[in-house]
């Protein structure tokens, strides 16, 4: 029974003071009508969108592999594209995007699912109000503003820790980053945490555990689904991070995973040879959907993950 039927045969409305009239009647029709067709038309446009990327990739990376071997793009630890003895090697990139991104959460997962046990357990009403907003501007400032805050702060303060370490390396944009997805692990974490039913930590409670491990015994596990969404999202933001790493990690693709050392990685070099000059349907012009194809199948499956890990731990109350 629908909203509209609900009214009408509403035995109170029928009998007592309001009657719904028939143009009433009509506007909520059109109304309702009206708001299916737009919301199936938003979903349509992403549909839509979704499918013309996919699209875009898939044609422009085919000129690129009639013309590079899969095997070589896929094995080959050289890419110098726009060299005259090109090399077409897919790993130099994908290493330097890899070894950010893991040092990249190695800051934010154990950050911020420590804060998100924090604010869901020990923080006062005031203080989880007052830090859950700062985490939210944390997640306005813009990346170009990470990039040389990691390039004009966190390298020169690396370098006295560190000495000899290189101005552009991996480390630095690695530990920017690692505070910039802070606040999505922590936030997400932290809302998975509170939907957990009270009645969970009471039974705790009444069993003689402590707050701390009413938090690791029964709220992180109750709420193992929403926090590893979370940090698959975080994984997904810093393999698709662009300003940071372009700035501050160099745009030299070295095959390596050291972090003290500089590298490009996937986006960096989407940013680089887009503001080149070369000419359209060239290989190296190709080379760039090539990579965003990598990207794009890397955080795909990175949101298959996070879907199958919800599906997998997911505890319904």
């Amino acid at each position: 029974m629908t909203s509209v039927d609900a009214v009408t045969e509403d035995p109170l409305l029928v009998r007592g003071r309001i009657q719904p009239s028939a143009e009433f009647l009509t506007h909520r029709r059109l109304a309702d009508r009206l708001a299916r067709v737009l919301l199936a038309a938003a979903a349509a446009v992403s549909v839509l969108v979704t499918t013309g990327i996919v699209y875009v990739l898939i044609s422009e990376s085919a000129g690129f592999f009639a013309h590079v071997p899969l095997k070589e793009f896929l094995t080959d630890t050289e890419w110098t594209p726009v060299f005259e003895n090109a090399r077409y090697g897919m790993l130099p990139l994908l290493a330097g995007t890899v070894t950010i991104a893991g040092i990249a959460l190695l800051i934010a997962v154990p950050a911020g699912l420590a804060l998100a046990v924090y604010l869901s357990e020990y923080a006062h009403v005031t203080v989880r109000e007052t830090i859950k907003p700062l985490l939210e501007l944390i997640e306005g400032v813009p990346t170009v503003v990470y990039g040389y805050f990691a390039l004009l702060f966190v390298t020169p303060l690396l370098q006295r820790i560190i000495p000899g370490l290189p101005g552009f390396n991996m480390l630095s944009p690695g530990v920017v980053m690692g505070i910039a997805i802070l606040p999505y692990t922590a936030s997400l974490s932290e809302d998975a945490m509170r939907a957990v039913p009270k009645a969970l930590r009471e039974g705790g409670y009444a069993l003689g555990f402590s707050r701390f491990r009413v938090a690791t015994r029964v709220v992180i596990p109750a709420a193992l689904s929403g926090i590893s969404a979370a940090f698959v999202l975080g994984m997904s933001r810093a393999v698709g991070e662009t300003m940071v790493v372009a700035i501050a990690a160099g745009q030299n693709a070295n095959f390596t995973f050291n972090p003290l050392e500089g590298a490009a990685t996937i986006t960096a070099y989407i940013v680089q040879i887009s503001m080149g000059d070369l000419p359209y349907g060239s290989i190296a012009y190709q080379s760039v959907f090539a990579v965003g194809l990598v990207l794009f199948i890397m955080t795909f499956l990175f949101n298959v993950a996070g879907f199958y890990l919800r599906r997998r731990f997911r505890e319904v109350y």
